[in-house]
């Protein structure tokens, strides 16, 4: 039995604490070659190694960072559900499995489309300051854009063109969403680097909770316009069968006088 009151407060936030820390690592764990080279990225000395860790970390992180972070995000669909007390290491690796070539094949495009924004930025941000910004704005779009792609990737079942598409359409369509995401993300990181114990234990799956549950507010949206839409359909369908059976009358009253 739960506890109540106070001390049941403070169970209900360690048990929290559990389950945001556990995925958090596992997400780590499974993307061990990418975080390798982050870590050489951190203690690069000079340009050339910047420039070596950032392209290894391409490369690995379509077959390891992609994955780790669509099985977690199928965790963090499942709280935000309500569903907080599924099994974290069976859910995890079962959403990893599940979501394996999907995530890994849009973790190839959104990889280059990323290395194209952050090669334009370095190269126009010394003549054009304005461009510059602009690129860092696309950029924030783009990343949002990816949190919506493993949303849907979780939640429905799509083919990949389609979850790509879906994903940008609902960035650019839903923009306040995209922002409060963005928002929400950006501070999140900026906490952990001041505080970088969040890095290891809780950042990665905050984001994936804050992201997934922006999502879920605009999908649940969707689906109330949807279903307004069908009722409105259904009412005029019925009006118009209501004017047909009228007429119907009227041409046998007619008849009928005749």
């Amino acid at each position: 039995m739960e506890p109540r009151g106070l001390m049941g407060g403070f169970y209900r936030i360690s048990e929290w604490i559990m389950r945001l820390s556990v995925i958090n690592v596992l997400w780590l764990v499974c993307s061990v070659p990418f975080v390798f080279f982050a870590w050489g990225l951190v203690l690069s000395q000079d340009a050339n190694q910047v420039y070596s860790a950032l392209i290894a970390m391409a490369v690995v992180a379509p077959f390891t960072l992609f994955p780790a972070t669509a099985a977690m995000f199928a965790v963090a669909r499942k709280w935000v559900m309500g569903e907080t007390d599924v099994p974290l290491f069976k859910t995890f690796f079962r959403g990893y499995k599940e979501n394996y070539k999907q995530s890994m094949l849009g973790g190839i495009i959104y990889t280059i489309l990323l290395a194209i924004m952050i090669v334009d930025f370095i190269v126009y941000r010394e003549q054009l300051n304005l461009l510059s910004y602009i690129f860092i704005a696309f950029l924030v779009l783009l990343i949002v854009s990816l949190f919506n792609f493993f949303s849907m990737l979780v939640h429905y079942h799509m083919k990949t063109f389609q979850l790509l598409k879906n994903a940008v359409l609902i960035t650019i369509g839903k923009p306040f969403r995209s922002l409060s995401t963005a928002i929400m993300s950006g501070a999140v990181m900026y906490f952990s680097t001041k505080f970088t114990f969040l890095i290891p234990f809780f950042m990665g799956s905050i984001i994936a909770y804050l992201a997934f549950w922006n999502f879920h507010l605009i999908y649940q949206k969707l689906q109330d316009q949807a279903e307004k839409a069908r009722l409105a359909e259904e009412e005029e369908a019925e009006k118009a069968a209501e004017l047909d059976r009228i007429d119907l009358v009227k041409d046998d009253s007619n008849s009928s006088s005749k």
